[in-house]
């Protein structure tokens, strides 16, 4: 049951979703930090200054605090745009492959693939058209 336990850990899909969750965490931390640092005093401030969080409504002895819902609401919402530009940004980063040119087409009468430069379908023998360069 150990040896099994062993080969289980050292397997790469283990060892790849555990970087991918330290890394996760850390990249988390950058994403609250920029949130909570830089956009919510600006939310702050279109919001005179007031903060969002401390809004509430009392009936009775009942004090309801939906600030704390809106703030909460607020941070998903910036979060959620901040993570969509900065993986926008990594996309645009990466180098887009090229495709390969095809090295096969299909035989207009029999429907097989056959080589690009065939003239000749090697399957139901018939002579192909010429290509218009």
């Amino acid at each position: 049951m150990i040896k099994e336990f062993k080969e289980f850990i050292s397997k790469g899909n283990v060892m790849d979703m555990a970087v991918g969750i330290i890394i996760g965490g850390a990249f988390t931390a950058i994403v609250n930090a920029l949130v909570s640092s830089i956009l919510m005093p600006l939310v702050g401030l279109i919001c005179g200054g007031q903060n969002v969080a401390d809004l509430y409504f009392k009936i009775a002895d009942a004090t309801f605090n939906y600030g704390a819902l809106l703030q909460a609401i607020i941070d998903f919402v910036l979060i959620a745009f901040v993570l969509f530009l900065i993986i926008k940004a990594m996309n645009k980063m990466r180098k887009k492959k090229e495709a390969a040119p095809p090295t096969t087409k299909k035989c207009p009468y029999c429907i097989t693939d056959i080589a690009i430069e065939a003239t000749r379908c090697p399957n139901c023998t018939s002579e192909l058209p010429a290509k218009a360069e």
